[in-house]
């Protein structure tokens, strides 16, 4: 398997941590998961910022890290494939992709090697391989956790989020990354919950195990259009393309990256200013859009992925089937967690919230949780959160 790049000989009784590797950890380099920045990469002089809670934790024997995770190379793509360091194998089927960018977090937890994981989301990185392995993620709303220390793919776009196997996991961990984020609620949940449905191409199974699970965790739901969707799909592939390939275009052609990265990148480069600002005004009327959909309800709800994750012979089919990359570019917070199906793999509800309603998500996802089982949770709560 090559669920870590890096791993710990520690060991101890509090929550076992992942770190995927494009978050700084003091002592260790910073590979990427690509052969281009490892061969260079110096020694971390410190930690990244977003690991000051956790670090705190460590102190106090609540958290106990276990290594560096693998991702697909230069967190740029989605099927979690790596030619460089090896490809996590996705632990509910060895035949299926793990998702990508941040493979080996989402695989090291769904495999029971790690309790909590971090990872990285600019247009569905934490998301997709969560709903590959069958676990929860939060992608934070942008800005809420700290980027300094974390190496950027698109800066306009990133977000550091835990993973784990059940929601109280993703509340723990984000308590360790904010712990702002995880106070009181702005505004409680209404009674019942509030949900706009978001109808998008999905397989039918997949979209029954999604309104199953709403209805039984007692939410009223109501369908709502989000026309902007497409447009917000393409104005994210600018945006991220041209702004990964200002910082790491000078890679293209050196024949050490990957050919799926190397494409993107060379058409991140081919970008016009032209295109970059259709994309910044279709950025700015999708957030507008986004924004006016919630003022009705407490929480959108869609499929992360609209089909089960693809076997490796169709590894690509993830750009056609997830439904990730536009809330980034709203910049608003999402989870995801596994719902039953009849397909004999879980399918993957995705909330998205208000901007920094991160505290609503937590108390939706728990709710339906409890309503259609599952969630597991190795945490220590007797320990002072930071």
């Amino acid at each position: 398997m090559a669920t870590f790049i890096t791993r710990s000989d520690q060991s101890g009784p509090g929550v076992r941590v992942a770190v995927k590797d494009v978050i700084d950890m003091v002592g260790l380099p910073t590979t990427a998961g690509s052969r281009a920045v490892a061969t260079t990469a110096p020694v971390a002089a410190r930690d990244a910022s977003c690991l000051q809670g956790l670090r705190a934790a460590e102190a106090s024997g609540a958290v106990c890290f276990v290594g560096k995770t693998n991702l697909h190379e230069l967190a740029f793509g989605v099927t979690g494939i790596n030619p460089w360091f090896g490809t996590p194998r996705n632990p509910r089927d060895h035949r299926r992709v793990p998702g990508g960018s941040s493979s080996g977090s989402a695989v090291a937890v769904a495999d029971g090697e790690a309790d909590l994981a971090l990872g990285t989301d600019t247009g569905g990185s934490i998301r997709i391989p969560a709903a590959c392995c069958g676990i929860v993620g939060l992608k934070p709303t942008w800005g809420r956790v700290d980027l300094e220390g974390v190496w950027p793919l698109a800066p306009t776009l990133d977000t550091v989020g835990p993973i784990a196997r059940g929601v109280a996991g993703v509340a723990e961990g984000l308590a360790w990354l904010a712990p702002e984020a995880v106070g009181p609620a702005r505004s409680a949940l209404s009674s019942p919950p509030r949900i706009g449905r978001i109808r998008l191409p999905a397989r039918p199974e997949v979209d029954e195990a999604l309104d199953r699970a709403l209805l039984a965790a007692g939410m009223l739901c109501s369908d709502v259009d989000v026309p902007g969707w497409r447009q917000a799909e393409h104005a994210t592939r600018v945006v991220m393309g041209h702004e990964a390939a200002g910082l790491h275009g000078h890679l293209v052609g050196t024949g050490l990256l990957g050919d799926d990265v190397a494409d993107r990148l060379a058409e991140g480069l081919a970008r016009t200013p032209a295109e970059c600002q259709v994309a910044a005004s279709a950025r700015a009327r999708w957030r507008s859009e986004l924004d006016g959909r919630l003022s009705s309800f407490d929480l959108l709800a869609l499929p992360t992925l609209a089909d089960r994750p693809p076997d490796f012979d169709h590894a690509t089919d993830l750009f056609r089937i997830r439904y990730t990359a536009p809330v980034n570019l709203a910049g608003h917070p999402a989870l995801v967690l596994p719902v039953p199906t009849t397909l004999g793999f879980p399918a993957s509800l995705q909330l998205v919230g208000p901007w920094d309603g991160e505290g609503l998500l937590i108390e939706a996802a728990l709710l339906i949780e409890a309503a259609v089982g599952g969630g597991e949770w190795r945490g220590h709560r007797e320990h002072p959160r930071p």
